[in-house]
């Protein structure tokens, strides 16, 4: 028979004794067994008569136990023999404190030390058994309990070991690490998982360093042994949490070649994947800002190493072998072609970001520009590969306009740390003192004129400098050095440098000139000029037979040769001296043109200077003797194509007129003419074209890149204060402009010191009427749009550099003739966006004034030339309601605009940029339209006026120039006699005015 188990009901408290006796009875009986009666003496029970033995299972086979009544012998489980136990326990922390002690001897006698810090539960989810424990709801109470855990554990282990517990718990960090990143899901990134074990990593860390209980120098030393499984960010969480810094880690490294390969490495794959990381962006700019301030300290300041790991010259060249890699990598990653959005794009953008002035400002001025000096030196000299005859031969092909604007981006943030001054230094140590790249020289010359002006006299006097040394020590490099940085500026339009031609003549075209001063500088000239020619682009080679250097008659056989050589060379390029023109297309990317259309560019050309000045152009005359075969054979067949010539004669028929009277038509060939205009006349039909006039030298389509030009240009309107980025596109829209009126950029009219212009009948040449348009609608737009964003004194050179393009192509006497139709004929029926704009041209064609000629309105205005400030104030009139009105509206702007644009020296650029005449109409028409300003004016003392680029009605506009008058600094400046203007005068038509105003 098989032996059942009796459970008895519960019964109070037994003694202990008998407790464990019944305890035993019940171990036991719970084996089965045949028939078996285990008996136990039954001590005194509270609540039950008698003493005995009692049998078990007789009783639960009998059925003598009643519900809820428990017979003597009978068991109780182990749960409830503990129950009326902690019942009666009180809260104890010392007995508390006693069994986490002795939970925690119990875990570390039985704890696996290897996968303390990592458990692996079911795949493929791994979690650090800390980062279980922290995520629990009271992380901050059991953290530290399960760092003292560990710590006590790598006690114990380093003791049975014998080792350090530093060394063990370094050790035991540095596995750990290199489990975390075993899998990377990103090559330099640790993903949403991995950050997270990584965090509760290096809390354990910082637990142990805190106590004493970790290894720097260990810990890194096993870094560097699983290097190859370690990832960037990891590494630099490590410095983020004060666990080891990146300093302290890469001078532990035992070979710089290797943690220069290593970092270097790194440091691409993070600019790669700068923009892949969306949500990590913040951390990805912190890593590479991190990693690069402590390149450039380590590099580039001067500190002592005593006490570190690695040799006290060892991390210096470290840092600077991993910043030179990474400028190398760029380099040679835009020689080779960078597509827009590939991965070496992407990291070249965002490698040469760290030279900006966000990513840098953390860094100690010292070593900073010791980097960035250091960075530019090493641009201009990488890979120097090409030779003085590559540079000579291939310079157009590197202006402004043709560079990187990645490489334009680079040259400008280094300008912006070291100023002008201190780069065109550096610029000419490097030429003195190493081989260079060319190409990388003459592109950063290019960047200097365009985008930053105040260099443009730098390089002029750094040129003449050279030129200077040169001739005085016989220096050829010097010679060529000059003449390429020459020639480059001058690629760059007249705003940044004036044209090689004029630059050629005013070096040697005198007797003043750099070759005058012995025989032996002339022969070092012409052996120079001569040792080009096999190289030289035909352009300059026409430029130096045109323009020779002024040699003594004595030495006229040496420029002789040269010229027959330089002829020879045109011969063997198939190019004709005559296909240059009068005024020398030196558009190097252009193919030469013919003779025919280069005829028609120059007649075109020298009509419009005629019209405007009155006079032949000097380079007609010139070609009329010296270049007498174009002349005759090209120039006056295209001058006197037979047409149907109109009742007045025009600027065209006052020119052959002129050019008659000067004995420059052969008169058979001024017959021939006549006869043919009259044969002309004659066949005319109501339906013909009235005339056979030369077309404009572009088409209407040809207008169409310039407009795109422009358009890019409004839209980095946005932020006008990008001058890098704004002076790139400027360079843009000016070779747009050379394109569409089919002339170099340099090409002016440098022997042009007077415009004649008409004020009663401005007339603008067919060819201009469009561009100027277009040109000035661009500039209202353009500044209203960076009006909307910040106001003028924040918005940069922007417009400065806009003028200078418009003026420095042969545009200016169409533009100052369509300001006249604007201004003087049309200005009532202007808009205020037109208002604006114009008066802000005003003023910056006023802040260029030193280099615009004068003008000559004709007798009907002024017996005597105007500067172009004084020329735009005689086209505002006041002999009407509307004109006053309009005067006030085109003074208010212009004043209102000049105070600021220049807000620190307001009296200044007013004195500059604007005549006294405006100063005084403004007087004149706000006495005559507001009765206010009549009155005592009560002075406000306000920094300047305010700036309101709106569509005002004429109420706005009236006390925007009340409020303007009642500035303290206007009153100021009205108190110097050149601006005052006596209110007397006026006093009686007033009733007469407000009459006319009012109604």
């Amino acid at each position: 028979m098989t032996a059942t188990r009796f459970h008895p009901k519960p019964l109070p408290m037994w003694p202990r004794r008998e407790a464990r006796a019944h305890l035993g009875v019940w171990q036991r009986d719970r084996q089965p067994m045949d028939v078996r009666v285990w008996a136990q003496p039954m001590g005194r029970q509270r609540g039950l008569r008698g003493q005995g033995f009692t049998c078990g299972r007789k009783l639960r086979m009998a059925g003598l136990r009643g519900p809820g009544v428990w017979a003597r012998g009978c068991r109780r489980p182990w749960e409830e023999l503990l129950a009326g136990r902690v019942k009666r326990q009180k809260h104890n922390p010392e007995n508390e404190q006693k069994l986490k002690e002795s939970a925690v001897q119990l875990l570390r006698r039985h704890q696996n030390l290897e996968d303390l810090l990592l458990e692996v539960e079911e795949p493929p989810c791994k979690k650090l058994c800390l980062s279980k424990l922290i995520d629990s709801n009271s992380a901050e109470a059991c953290s530290d309990h399960v760092s003292s855990f560990i710590g006590s554990a790598l006690r114990d282990r380093a003791l049975r070991l014998g080792v350090p517990v530093a060394v063990l718990a370094a050790r035991m960090v540095a596995c750990s690490m290199e489990q975390v990143c075993a899998e990377p899901s990103h090559p330099v990134l640790l993903s949403s998982e991995q950050r997270k074990k990584v965090s509760s990593l290096l809390d354990v860390a910082q637990y142990l360093l805190t106590h004493s209980m970790f290894s720097r120098l260990s810990f890194c030393q096993e870094l560097w042994r699983v290097q190859s499984s370690l990832l960037l960010e990891a590494v630099w969480c490590l410095h983020v949490h004060s666990v080891v810094s990146l300093r302290e880690l890469l001078e532990s490294h035992p070979e710089a070649q290797a943690v220069t390969a290593w970092l270097f490495g790194n440091l691409c794959l993070l600019c790669e994947q700068m923009e892949a990381s969306c949500q990590s962006g913040d951390t990805t700019r912190a890593m590479l800002s991190d990693f690069v301030q402590l390149l450039v300290l380590r590099a580039f300041q001067e500190n002592s190493n005593v006490g570190r790991t690695m040799e006290p010259e060892k991390m210096p060249q470290v840092a600077l072998a991993v910043l030179q890699k990474m400028l190398s990598f760029a380099l040679d990653s835009l020689a080779a072609g960078l597509q827009e959005e590939s991965p070496a794009y992407k990291a070249v953008r965002w490698w040469f970001d760290v030279f900006s002035a966000h990513s840098c400002c953390v860094i100690a001025p010292d070593p900073l520009k010791k980097f960035f000096r250091h960075t530019l030196v090493q641009t201009l000299t990488h890979s120097p590969v090409l030779k003085v005859s590559d540079a000579v031969q291939m310079q157009s092909r590197w202006s402004f306009s043709r560079t990187h604007p990645l490489l334009i981006s680079l040259y400008c943030r280094l300008f912006m740390m070291l100023s002008p001054e201190e780069a065109i230094s550096c610029v000419q140590e490097v030429l003195e003192e190493q081989e260079v790249n060319w190409q990388r020289v003459l592109s950063c010359v290019s960047v200097l004129v365009t985008c930053f002006p105040e260099a443009q006299q730098l390089v002029r006097d750094w040129v003449a400098r050279l030129m200077a040394g040169a001739f005085e020590s016989f220096h050829l490099d010097s010679m060529v050095t000059a003449f390429l940085v020459v020639r480059q500026a001058a690629l760059e339009g007249p705003a940044a440098f004036p044209p090689y031609a004029d630059w050629f003549k005013a070096s040697f075209g005198s007797s003043r000139g750099y070759h005058s001063c012995s025989k032996k500088a002339l022969v070092f000239l012409f052996k120079f000029l001569s040792d080009l020619v096999p190289w030289e682009a035909p352009w300059y080679l026409q430029v130096h037979i045109l323009y020779p250097p002024l040699v003594p008659s004595k030495y006229r056989c040496v420029l002789t040769d040269y010229i027959s050589l330089a002829r020879t060379r045109l011969a063997d390029l198939k190019v004709s001296l005559e296909n240059m023109g009068l005024y020398g297309d030196g558009s190097l990317a252009r193919d030469v043109a013919e003779p025919r259309s280069q005829a028609a560019q120059d007649v075109e050309k020298a009509v419009s200077m005629f019209e405007h000045t009155g006079k032949v152009p000097v380079p007609v005359l010139e070609a009329s003797i010296f270049r007498r075969p174009y002349y005759v054979s090209h120039f006056l067949p295209v001058l006197l194509t037979p047409r149907v010539l109109p009742k007045v004669p025009d600027a065209r028929a006052a020119f052959i007129e002129s050019l008659r009277r000067a004995d420059k038509i052969p008169p058979s060939v001024y017959a021939t003419y006549c006869q043919a205009c009259a044969t002309a006349e004659e066949e005319k039909s109501g339906s013909a074209d009235p005339g056979m006039e030369t077309k404009p030298s572009y088409a209407e389509e040809a207008l169409g890149p310039l407009k795109a030009a422009l358009g890019q240009l409004r839209a980095l309107m946005a932020n006008p204060m990008q001058y890098d980025v704004l002076s790139a596109q400027m360079a843009v829209v000016a070779e747009r402009l050379g394109a569409v009126l089919g002339r170099r950029m340099d090409d002016v009219c440098s022997e042009e010191t007077k415009i004649q212009l008409s004020i009663l009948a401005p007339d603008i040449p067919q060819q201009h009427q469009a561009v100027v348009d277009l040109l000035l609608t661009a500039f209202c737009q353009d500044l209203m749009a960076a009006c909307s964003f910040v106001p003028p004194e924040r918005q940069g050179p922007w417009a400065t550099l806009f003028v200078r393009t418009l003026c420095g192509h042969a545009l200016l006497p169409a533009v100052l003739g369509r300001l006249c139709q604007l201004l003087h004929h049309q200005g009532p029926s202007l808009s205020a966006p037109h208002v604006l704009g114009l008066a802000a041209l005003a003023v910056h064609l006023g802040e260029c004034r030193a280099t615009l000629p004068e003008v000559d309105p004709g007798p009907a205005a002024a017996t005597r030339s105007l500067p172009v400030p004084e020329f735009l104030d005689g086209l505002l009139s006041c002999h009407t309601g509307e004109s006053v009105l309009f005067c006030l509206k085109f003074c208010t702007a212009a004043i209102t605009y000049s105070w600021c644009r220049f807000s620190p020296q307001p009296h200044g650029a007013l004195r500059s940029c604007l005549s006294p005449g405006l100063i005084k109409k403004f007087q004149f028409a706000l006495f005559r339209l507001v009765s206010e300003a009549r009155e005592p004016c009560h002075v406000e003392n306000v920094t300047g006026p305010p700036w309101r680029p709106l569509c005002l009605p004429s109420e706005d506009w009236q006390s925007a120039a009340l409020a303007l008058w009642q500035q303290s600094s206007f009153q100021e400046l009205l108190e110097e006699p050149e601006f005052r203007w006596e209110m007397h005068f006026i006093k009686a038509p007033f009733l007469y005015w407000e009459k006319v105003f009012h109604g």
